[in-house]
């Protein structure tokens, strides 16, 4: 089993990027690992070029993106770590599957349609095409799992089709048909200041918002400020049912304690915020500090991401060469 992801790099994350994507990763090296199996997971600096961002920009956020990783418990000498432009095969490979993936199939992406909005005929090649590299990112490891959300399913679809198409016009069994791993566990956070918005950096309001970097101050301010409503906790979750600032905060501290949100109502049922509030923002900051002050250490230290990422690229490489080689064979490109 090969578990195979990938995170563009962006800058300031925050608490739903931990819990909904890096906490899973960190969970999933401990799975994996215990059942034999491997986990490889890459920055996509690649995919970070589709929209208009500056060079020092990309290269800060690949820097920030691989310290966060790590200070959240990834560990480079368990899981291949690396940024995806030091592997040249992806965009090789990448190429060599334009050839197999058909425009029907991309023109039913409905990524590129939201992301490019209005303005598709102003959008860029790579962000059309992007979904060819993503199946690349995978196929080229013989990935037999690669974790995705609910809208990313649709992309793991088009690789396993480009796969099958492959190996049926080559008449050969060289791609692996990778299977979605989907985690339960993932949960949705929201605004702080809004429970019908998702957290998101973008939001005017800085008290919408836990970033990682924050102080414990801040996070303990930003909790006990979050909006709620007057009503005690019930025993129940399904007595959450119309109260979305509640059911937030509840999955909050449900995803930060590793427990279910229905353990977490049973210890505070017929409590009102004034208590849950504080021992919310306790246990962020218990659980957010140590990352946080791990995050600025390997920051101060680039070189040390660099060889994190310098070691992990050679890993990969080692591994995706053989696959890229017989892929070129097969069309015919090998003299």
């Amino acid at each position: 089993m090969r578990v195979v992801s990938g995170i563009k790099p962006t800058g300031n994350l925050h608490l739903g990027n931990y819990l909904g994507a890096v906490k899973q990763w960190v969970a999933m090296q401990e799975e994996i690992q215990r059942a034999g199996g491997e986990t490889m997971y890459f920055i996509a600096d690649l995919h970070g070029l589709t929209e208009w961002i500056a060079p020092a920009d990309l290269r800060a956020q690949t820097i920030e993106m691989t310290a966060t990783l790590v200070a959240a418990g990834i560990d480079p000498a368990r899981s291949i770590l690396f940024n995806q432009a030091r592997v040249s095969a992806h965009s090789e490979l990448s190429w060599l599957l334009n050839n197999v993936a058909r425009v029907g199939w991309l023109n039913r992406m409905t990524q590129f349609k939201d992301k490019a909005g209005k303005n598709r005929e102003g959008a860029s090649v790579g962000l059309y095409d992007y979904p060819v590299l993503m199946a690349a990112d995978v196929l080229l490891y013989n990935a037999t799992h690669v974790p995705v959300g609910e809208d990313q399913k649709q992309h793991l679809e088009l690789a396993r089709d480009i796969a099958t198409k492959f190996n049926n016009d080559y008449a050969t069994e060289l791609f692996t048909l990778p299977e979605p791993l989907v985690s339960k566990a993932a949960p949705r956070i929201m605004s702080l200041r809004d429970a019908g918005a998702k957290m998101s950096k973008s939001n005017p309001s800085e008290q919408s918002v836990v970033k990682l970097i924050d102080s414990d101050e801040v996070i303990a301010d930003k909790f006990r400020k979050a909006k709620t409503d007057p009503d005690l906790l019930p025993a129940t979750w399904n007595e959450l049912e119309g109260r979305p600032e509640a059911r937030n905060l509840v999955t909050i501290f449900a995803a930060l304690a590793d427990r279910t949100p229905e353990d977490v109502l049973a210890e505070y049922a017929g409590r009102g915020f004034g208590q849950f509030k504080p021992a919310l923002a306790d246990l962020a900051v218990a659980t957010l500090g140590p990352i946080r002050d791990e995050m600025q250490r390997l920051l101060n230290d680039a070189s040390a991401i660099d060889a994190i990422l310098k070691t992990g690229a050679e890993k990969a490489a080692d591994l995706a060469g053989p696959l890229l080689r017989r892929t070129q064979e097969a069309m015919g490109l090998v003299i």
